[in-house]
């Protein structure tokens, strides 16, 4: 085992240094831009109380978390699987606005599975979250701040695709159906296997009109005839499902208007994070890639379990993930190599080069490599008495 010393866990890895270099560069980037939009920065702890960490996020997050004892306390603690909870932490009882609450992060999360094949246990979660506001336009707001980001990564081609936990919520609830039931038709839809559901609804007491939008809810799914046909199918369907749909409606529109580039995709039988959000659910995708490269949606009244209910919504995103399948250029060699001399003159010109931001490598002495071999494109030269600038031979 000695020989596999350096191997990581499977899904943990390390960043060398170019790599590291760009998550910087378009970390700052990204922090930068969410200033713009009145966005505040957070740094939630990388690790707390579980019952603090978990409040409110359902099964999933649970199975995600590292566990560990407290040393100090004896009460078990985790390892954040999602920095979301803990931002509507700090909303809610640290905080306290009555106004509406502009907050965005950026931090790892560790996770005892990736969520796909081959991903990351350990991604760079970026994010930004918006509360007290209840309104499609906060919604809005979100998708074009998280189409922002995408671009800003150097992510282009995108699209939408939208969904409404509130849908799948209001039929099961117009159903009667128990927790277990409901469960079961929830992982028979993640799945669309129209026969298990069908197989499923067999056994359970409805009526056939009942039946048969449950059924049909795995089929509404594509493009703009997906509303269409979603208005027609859950017609008899309750007010909640109506409202719901009349939510989503009203939010694509918005979408329309101020994003009309991006194309919209529909599917009311996509349920992420069902456990944790109230309204409308969305993700971004780029052409070819199964994975979403964003994701959101809106989660009213998780700080409750706090001790302050407020509208909420937000989304994240991977760093490493955007930063992989970026197509911007990634920045090429520069700085500048300055030769060792026990020279003042030499000394306070490389200072003033770096007061200007300019990278600046020195030589040490005896050491092999030269100034391109330090990743360097210009070195610092003797000139008519003078150290300058020059560009490499």
């Amino acid at each position: 085992m000695e020989n596999e010393r350096w191997l990581l866990p499977e899904g943990i890895e390390e960043v060398l240094p170019e790599g590291a270099w760009r998550l910087e560069l378009l970390r700052r980037r990204l922090l930068d831009l969410f200033g713009t939009w009145g966005y505040e920065l957070v740094l939630p702890p990388f690790i707390e109380y579980l019952e603090s960490l978990l409040t409110g996020t359902g099964n999933d997050l649970d199975l995600q978390t590292f566990k560990l004892t407290d040393q100090l306390s004896g009460r078990m603690m985790g390892v954040r699987a999602d920095m979301t909870p803990q931002v509507a932490r700090i909303d809610a009882h640290h905080l306290k606005r009555e106004t509406p609450t502009r907050l965005c992060y950026l931090g790892t999360v560790l996770r005892t599975r990736p969520e796909g094949h081959g991903g990351s246990r350990s991604p760079l979660q970026v994010g930004a979250e918006l509360y007290g506001h209840g309104g499609i336009d906060s919604d809005v707001e979100v998708l074009r701040l998280m189409l922002a980001t995408l671009h800003a990564a150097g992510l282009d081609q995108l699209y939408l695709d939208l969904g409404h936990v509130g849908i799948f919520r209001g039929l099961t609830r117009q159903a009667g159906l128990t927790p277990g039931q409901e469960a079961q038709l929830f992982d028979a839809l993640q799945r669309k296997s129209r026969p298990d559901i069908a197989a499923l609804l067999a056994t359970l007491v409805l009526t056939d009109e009942m039946r048969g939008m449950l059924v049909q809810l795995a089929e509404l799914n594509g493009g703009e005839e997906a509303l269409v046909a979603a208005r027609k199918v859950l017609a008899p369907a309750s007010a909640e499902v109506q409202a719901a749909l009349d939510n989503l409606d009203a939010i694509a529109g918005a979408v329309h208007r101020m994003l009309p580039g991006v194309p919209l995709h529909f599917d009311l039988a996509e349920l992420r994070g069902y456990h944790y959000h109230t309204g409308a659910v969305f993700a971004a995708y780029a052409p070819g890639s199964g994975q979403a490269l964003a994701q959101g949606g809106r989660y009213d009244d998780i700080g409750r379990v706090f001790g302050r209910a407020r509208p909420a919504t937000g989304f994240s995103a991977d760093l490493k993930t955007l930063l992989a399948l970026s197509t911007a250029n990634p920045p090429g060699v520069r700085g500048i190599f300055a030769p060792c001399a026990d020279d003042p003159a030499l000394a306070q010109q490389v200072e003033h080069l770096r007061a200007d931001g300019e990278r600046v490598v020195c030589a040490l002495p005896g050491q092999q490599g030269d100034a391109a071999a330090m990743g360097c494109n210009r070195q610092l030269a003797l000139r008519d008495g003078s150290w300058q600038v020059v560009a490499l031979g």
